[in-house]
């Protein structure tokens, strides 16, 4: 897994678009059968329309899968296409394929596969099956006729969190739960920190790797050392509640990641970067239907609606709600951009000049921590 994520690193280097990044990995390799559920009442001209959507986990996860069935319903609900889900599919197995061969013998038009580790599979797929539209969320490969890919610049949020983050902290040290050590993650944690200390210069943010996407044991012991080395706000970059619920336990606060987790560690809870993935979906499912749809990267921000904030904990000062709601107007309208200069990395060295913002190939290929993140960018 490791070398994939490393050679998808490499790889980015040489696209301008999407993020060489998963939002799920590893997991069950066992499959369930597909779920339908029925087209919205009314119908749309999206009505003749089926679209699925792979999963490497669960909707129940409250993190990443969750969040994509969130989106599917809403586009069902918007379009009126029929949708069916595979759950529990693991990358790289005979199940993926299976999966997808089942699908399309049940008239499916649309696959969305949602974990990096699909792309592969589902561009040789999609050579076989040119009348079928292949949409990989959070890779970089494409074709000219039905395969493509789709992420969201969910720093954004990232960004917003962390000044709520830095307001917070008493101790000035935030630990942070990170994935992997892949753009995706790497840049987040420098979006994270550059919110939190726009709003606190002094904080710190301890970076503890897990190598998981989903595993709340080993999340869950990564927040309690770093709450044992004195960080009083705990972040993450998982599926889990686990390290809000270990929050909860100790005292301490939590942003989440993926959705508004709010309800698992309620005491804890600060705010959330989330995902919504509702309009992209159902613009492609619109698209499909009226013969408009072609293979393009998509790679939107709040603009869009694809990242938000999630809700905000009541106790946060007033001002600095009004102030982080400010900012998100401003990255919606395009005249703020968190990755803008004067920006150095950890070790003090200039990597944006002042008044310089951060291209998309830049981003994309991230790795390297900013000023006041502790730990190795390497994993």
């Amino acid at each position: 897994m490791r070398r994939r994520f490393l050679l998808a690193t490499a790889a980015l280097l040489s696209f301008s678009l999407i993020a060489a990044a998963c939002g799920d990995d590893g997991g069950s390799t066992s499959t369930e059968s597909p779920s339908t559920t029925a087209a919205a009442s009314g119908g749309s001209s999206a009505s003749n329309i089926t679209a699925a959507w792979i999963y490497i986990g669960q909707p129940g996860d409250a993190g990443w899968t969750f969040a994509h069935d969130q989106g599917r319903l809403a586009a069902e609900a918007a379009t009126g296409a029929t949708t069916l889900t595979v759950e529990n599919i693991g990358e790289g197995t005979p199940e993926f394929e299976q999966s997808v061969r089942d699908l399309i013998a049940q008239g499916t038009n649309i696959i969305f596969g949602t974990s990096f580790g699909y792309m592969d599979d589902m561009e040789r797929l999609a050579g076989e099956f040119p009348e079928v539209k292949f949409i990989h969320a959070t890779g970089f490969k494409s074709n000219d006729t039905n395969f493509t890919n789709y992420f969201g610049k969910v720093y954004q949020p990232r960004y917003l969190s962390g000044m709520i983050a830095g307001a917070t902290t008493t101790t000035n040290t935030i630990g942070y739960v990170a994935a992997f050590p892949i753009p995706e993650v790497i840049r987040g944690i420098n979006a994270f920190t550059l919110g939190a200390r726009a709003t606190n210069p002094d904080v710190k943010v301890q970076v503890n790797w897990t190598s998981t996407w989903f595993d709340p044991a080993v999340e869950g012991d990564a927040a309690q050392a770093l709450i044992a080395a004195g960080a009083d706000v705990i972040a993450m970059h998982q599926d889990s509640t686990a390290a809000g619920e270990v929050a909860e336990k100790a005292g301490a606060r939590w942003v989440s990641y993926n959705s508004d987790m709010s309800a698992f560690a309620p005491n804890a809870y600060l705010t959330s970067a989330v995902w919504d993935w509702g309009p992209y979906y159902t613009s492609v499912i619109e698209d499909v239907a009226a013969g408009t749809w072609t293979p393009t990267p998509y790679w939107g921000g709040m603009e869009d609606g694809i990242v938000k904030l999630g809700s905000i904990a009541s106790d946060v000062d007033p001002a600095l709600v009004t102030q982080v709601n400010d900012l998100g107007s401003q990255m919606a309208a395009g005249t703020f951009e968190p990755f803008t200069g004067p920006i150095n990395d950890q070790d003090g060295n200039e990597m944006v000049a002042a008044g310089v913002a951060m291209d998309d190939g830049a981003l994309l290929g991230m790795d390297w921590f900013v000023e006041g993140v502790e730990g190795s960018a390497a994993g």
